[in-house]
């Protein structure tokens, strides 16, 4: 019994981890809109040109990508100071972004923006700021943050990252990218499969299980100096790390008594405690935004489904009863509902849970879609899905009204998670 158990948790793995083919350059394909679109007008900086990367391209894009904005053609239009805004001549335009940017003699660059209110003639945020000139990409993203910020109220996610696995052929890679996934970074690269990445608070260290071992070992490995370390290595699996949200204990799942179950455990290895003790098999765990509780997958009930617990130990709560099998639960950020992948008649969708309510909502259309986890300011929702046999990267917007595709270059990509906001 206890084998037939094993065999079905380590199919798990398979199930949720497996990906198909990618393909090559960055393409991104959005479909859908918000319900009510902000009309912006991007015009080009002044000086752009002259830089590697078009400042106000990647702005558009980032807005774009939201789909909360309509992107109006500034038409020839160029004003980059305030003084030179013709007004009149931007009727149906709710926001102006301005703007210019100077090459320095000492190679870095100076840009200045502005974002103007086309209704009330007044200017509503701006910044000068200077930086290396690798750094026009990580600029823009944060100029699109603020004018998302200003003409929403919710903080924008551009200059975030996200992590994800790539793996071609034998080789699999650990990478971090910017959100819209270019500047690619490899954290790790390995001969053994790379699983399950998750985020430190902060930002500053992944947590990630690796089978250089020969079988599954959870590391934490620090993204300023490279250091990592094994902080679960036991006998049996041990997989499915998740940060606390004061980055001071990890959610792990571990076999080594011949049942998978969810631990706790500190960053450095020390400290083990075992949290659940079901004969089921229990995985995936996630913090809640107070660090008091857990979510997990559980096949604890038969069918694998979501369910609730103190991590000080306590009953479990049982979470969703709709659809087939429920998998890879994360919270929201403000705690108030809860993404998983839902596996139903043969296809995996993204779903939402509203703790509240308890009412179930289907975000996609369904297929290999696996691994959801929110945007730092919970609007979008970032798993992996595949299209025409390729494994790709996708986001949903929490409405499900937005909905995007980024085909990456080559390599089968899998295991995505959304990172935290950066300190600025």
């Amino acid at each position: 019994m206890r084998e037939m158990k094993l065999q079905h948790y380590f199919w798990w793995l398979i199930l949720l981890c497996t990906s198909l083919p990618a393909r090559a350059a960055l393409d991104i394909e959005i479909t859908g809109a918000g319900e009510h679109q902000i009309p912006v007008a991007i015009v080009p900086f002044a000086g752009e040109e002259k830089l590697s990367q078009s400042i106000s391209t990647v702005v558009s894009a980032d807005l774009a990508r939201s789909g909360l904005f309509r992107l109006v053609d500034p038409a020839g239009k160029a004003p980059h100071e305030p003084r030179e805004v013709v007004y009149s001549d931007w009727a149906g335009v709710d926001a102006l972004a301005i703007g210019n940017a100077e090459m320095q003699p000492n190679g870095r660059i100076t840009v200045k923006f502005r974002l103007l209110d086309a209704v009330r003639q007044t200017e509503l945020t701006g910044q000068a700021v200077s930086a290396k000139s690798d750094q026009i990409r990580a600029i823009a993203h944060r100029i699109a943050d603020m004018i998302f910020e200003k003409l929403t109220g919710d903080a924008g996610v551009f200059s975030t990252r996200i992590v994800y696995v790539n793996r071609q052929g034998n080789n699999n890679r650990l990478v971090v990218a910017d959100s819209d996934g270019y500047g690619e970074q490899t954290v790790l690269s390995a001969n053994k499969p790379i699983m399950s990445p998750a985020w430190s608070p902060d930002g500053s260290h992944l947590a990630y299980v690796t089978f250089e071992q020969e079988h599954a070992v959870v590391y934490v490995q620090s993204l300023l100096t490279n250091q990592r370390v094994a902080v679960a290595n036991f006998r049996g699996s041990n997989s499915a790390p998740a940060w606390s949200p004061d980055s001071r204990r990890l959610a792990i799942v571990l076999t080594r008594d011949g049942e998978a179950h969810v631990y706790l455990v500190r960053p450095d290895g020390s400290d083990l405690r075992q949290v659940t003790f079901s004969s089921g098999i229990d995985t995936e765990p996630s913090f809640s935004p107070d660090g008091q509780s857990l979510i997990f997958a559980s096949d604890r009930g038969g069918s694998v489904q979501i369910y609730r617990m103190p991590i000080d130990g306590g009953e479990a709560e049982r979470l969703t009863f709709e659809g087939g099998n429920n998998f890879s639960p994360r919270y929201s950020q403000d705690g108030k509902s809860l993404v998983f992948s839902n596996w139903n008649n043969g296809r995996f969708y993204i779903a939402t849970e509203d703790f509240q309510t308890r009412q179930m909502q289907v975000l996609t259309d369904g297929g290999w879609e696996k691994k959801p986890s929110f945007s730092p300011n919970g609007k979008l929702i970032l798993f992996a899905t595949e299209v025409q046999g390729r494994g790709i990267l996708a986001t949903v917007s929490s409405d499900g009204r937005v909905k995007q595709k980024m085909f990456s270059q080559a390599g089968d990509i899998r295991d995505p998670m959304w990172g935290p906001f950066l300190k600025q």
